[in-house]
């Protein structure tokens, strides 16, 4: 037999009610939260599945109508072979690593400090400072590129891969500071201060203690320059013409170019973001406050 405590309070069958309709629209609204981020995942995910999927088969398959319901049949890579056998496509690939790793350098060497500088320092125009940072990506492209082709070609510099780095350092360094900066925040100075009481210099303090627990965001930040320089386009067409990176060169050649050379370099210029999104993603999760699991 249950006893009944009397000192329990009694639910009533209106709270009930009410309880159990709070718990049915809470997972009604669950339910269509995952149907819309599936909905999402799959406009983003079928494009670059197709693309895929066309750059690894043979050229009769890319130009034949209606495709075939399963890809890769037949599986080839006839496609990418004849991108890559095109004209311009091997050095505007050099070109466009070269400018890339070059902007990366660059962008490092200068964020880095900034970002430390920021996320210490209290100084006079603090605030002035970071939103002159960000007032530079509120240019467009084009009012930067035009003048600074100008410029390269008055000084001898035009078209050329150190040129196109200088701009490309340019349009990445308000992230990198930005984020390079959040790194550095994220590291308490209270680290810094017990190593110095423990005899460290503050060099010896940051080379110690800060460097070490900041290299990965820098790192992350490295890559998502990179991702950035590779992807860039509209600078790259205007201040180079025998030196184009990927990206211009496949701009130049698409509206002469067939469905095969378009699928392949789709893919190919999609390779390093989404190497970029499988390999960062959890540092970059972790590193603006979400948990990985």
């Amino acid at each position: 037999m249950t006893t009944i405590d009397p000192n329990t309070p009694q639910v009533s069958p209106e709270v009930l009610a009410v309880h159990k309709k709070a718990i049915r629209q809470q997972k009604i609204r669950r339910g269509l939260t995952y149907a819309l981020a599936g909905v999402i995942c799959l406009w983003i995910i079928v494009p670059i599945f197709f693309i895929f999927s066309m750059a690894f088969t043979t050229q009769e398959t890319v130009r034949s109508y209606p495709k075939g319901f399963l890809p890769f049949i037949p599986f080839s890579t006839e496609t990418m072979t004849f991108f890559l056998n095109s004209d311009g496509i091997v050095p505007g690939l050099i070109n466009s690593v070269l400018v890339a790793v070059i902007t990366l350098v660059l962008s490092t060497l200068i964020a880095a400090p900034a970002g430390y500088a920021i996320s210490r320092y209290i100084f006079p125009g603090r605030n002035f400072f970071r939103l002159s940072i960000l007032a530079v990506r509120a240019f467009p492209i084009v009012v930067l590129s035009i003048p600074l082709a100008v410029m390269f070609i008055q000084l001898g510099f035009f078209d050329s891969i150190y040129s196109l780095s200088l701009m490309h350092t340019a349009l990445a360094l308000p992230t990198t500071v930005l984020v390079i900066g959040s790194v550095f925040a994220s590291i308490p100075y209270e680290l810094e201060e017990a190593a110095q009481v423990f005899g460290c210099t503050p060099f010896q303090a940051f080379r110690h203690v800060v460097l070490p627990l900041v290299l990965p965001g820098i790192a992350a930040s490295g890559l998502f320059t990179f991702v950035m320089s590779w992807n860039e386009v509209f600078a790259a067409s205007i201040l180079t013409i025998q030196n184009r990176t990927l990206p211009a060169q496949v701009l130049f050649a698409l509206s002469n170019s067939s469905e095969a050379y378009q699928f392949a370099g789709g893919f190919f210029l999609l390779i390093p973001s989404l190497l970029f999104m499988f390999f960062i993603r959890n540092y970059l999760f972790n590193m603006w406050g979400q948990v990985s699991k």
